[in-house]
């Protein structure tokens, strides 16, 4: 039998890692590096959630561009994060779930996996009703029923799952895809000063205390504890490396990807503030809740601009939602050891959005309040991450340089001093030194 008829056999999956294989060889195509193309995408989906787009939209909508900025070091922040927890799994070939409970105390263990599951929840809480919003605003039914839909959809998304890593990776790289493309779109359409927005980009700056909640909430947002669990597990064995040289190449391979997939997760959420500065700011800026966004935008910018927003919603919702399941998945297993079919993970993490809507909850203000968990939840993935990456007896010659180690820790302190700040201010205390309003 030819090669090439043994190819025509293989799965898609198959082809990706006898194609990785050969460059591990030395046999590069030109082609070769959309095989390692995957891992980063789908944790790039965290970074461009429904919880994103309502907290962009309010901080373009009452702050014009000036909180460009917030965006932009939150993105390269999350950069370094991701790239660790790549490294953590093509390394050690073990996901971040799985080193806890190696190395952590039991106790500590179980406290990790209560946290970290109440994170995967309420992530998906906002992750699910984002679609549901947007299949509702879309096809102008009722919030419930679209509910129904994105539930039906998401499944089938994770069905695909079960024939290996890469028909799961192309199609939420087709759903990235389909959001930046929506907000390239947008910016075309949008009258945007371009000049203004420059300037918000890189000039620090808080009008007040509303600004300082905003901001504090863009950065508290980026960081998802499911994303940095979730990556390492991607890159486990996706290709196990066999020897250090085979390690270094992969590592270099990730952390370009992580590069290119998170810029452009970043230049995505830029230009919803922007999109959202440019159609609001002047007149509309207390506009703060998606479904004002959409019917606002519509006389502002046509139907056309309204139609691709919801677009970018709804394949933001579907793409997050099946990661956040994945993610949930994959934290279960590597804590506790067990695996549960993908239905009944599906279905526990459905039941708090549907409970939400069935009270009556507003859906921004579940959304807000997912937030809020996410930030309690995240210091656990952050600093187990940051012990095991810097230890050379698990890493060896990987482990964490000195200056990858203060630049770490430095973005650790800022991240969590921001998010004790959107705490302390969602349950109303004061700050001493921050603007006021």
């Amino acid at each position: 039998m030819s090669d090439a008829t043994a190819r025509v056999g293989m799965t898609v999956t198959d082809r990706t890692v006898e194609g990785i294989r050969e460059v591990l060889a030395g046999k590069m195509r030109w082609h070769s590096p959309l095989l390692f193309a995957g891992p980063a995408v789908i944790a790039s989906i965290a970074y461009m959630d429904p919880g994103n787009f309502a907290t962009n939209i309010q901080a373009g909508a009452k702050y014009g561009y000036a909180l460009l900025w917030v965006v932009l070091i939150a993105n390269v922040t999350a950069m370094l994060y991701q790239a660790l927890s790549a490294k953590l799994g093509i390394v050690t070939g073990r996901n971040l779930a799985e080193m806890c409970r190696d190395h952590f105390p039991k106790p500590v263990v179980w406290g990790l996996w209560i946290v970290s599951e109440v994170a995967a929840m309420a992530t998906d809480l906002a992750e699910f009703l984002g679609g549901a919003i947007g299949l509702s605003l879309l096809l102008h039914i009722p919030l419930i029923a679209g509910m129904g839909v994105t539930a039906v959809l998401t499944y089938g998304i994770l069905m695909f799952e079960g024939r290996g890593f890469r028909p799961i990776e192309l199609i939420i790289g087709a759903l990235v895809a389909a959001i930046a493309l929506c907000y390239l779109v947008e910016v075309f359409i949008a009258p945007i000063d371009w000049a203004a927005a420059g300037v918000g980009s890189v000039l620090p700056q808080l009008p007040d205390a509303g600004a300082v909640t905003i901001a504090v909430g863009i950065v508290g947002a980026t960081i998802m504890p499911h994303a940095i669990f979730l990556h390492s597990g991607l890159t486990q064995n996706r290709a196990p490396a066999r020897n250090d040289d085979e390690r270094r190449k992969l590592v270099w391979f990730s952390n370009v990807e992580v590069l290119i997939a998170l810029t452009v997760a970043g230049l995505v959420n830029m230009a919803m503030v922007i999109m959202a500065a440019s159609a609001f700011h002047e007149g509309h800026s207390d506009v703060a809740e998606i479904g004002t966004a959409y019917s606002t935008l519509t006389p502002l910018l046509g139907a056309g601009a309204a139609g691709v927003f919801l677009t970018a919603l709804l394949a933001s919702g579907l793409s997050s939602s099946a990661v956040g399941t994945m993610a949930g998945q994959m934290i279960m297993q590597g804590f506790v050891g067990f695996r549960i079919p993908i239905i009944v993970r599906r279905l526990v993490t459905m039941i708090p959005a549907f409970v939400v809507v069935w009270l009556g909850v507003n859906s921004t203000n579940a959304l807000v309040m997912s937030q809020v968990v996410l930030s309690i939840a995240l210091p656990a993935p952050v600093i187990a991450l940051l012990i095991f990456t810097r230890r050379k007896d698990i890493m060896g010659a990987f482990a964490n340089s000195r200056l990858t180690n203060v630049a770490a820790i430095v973005g650790a302190f800022l991240i969590l001093t921001l998010n004790s700040i959107l705490l302390l201010q969602t349950f109303g205390v004061d700050i001493p030194g921050l603007p006021s309003s």
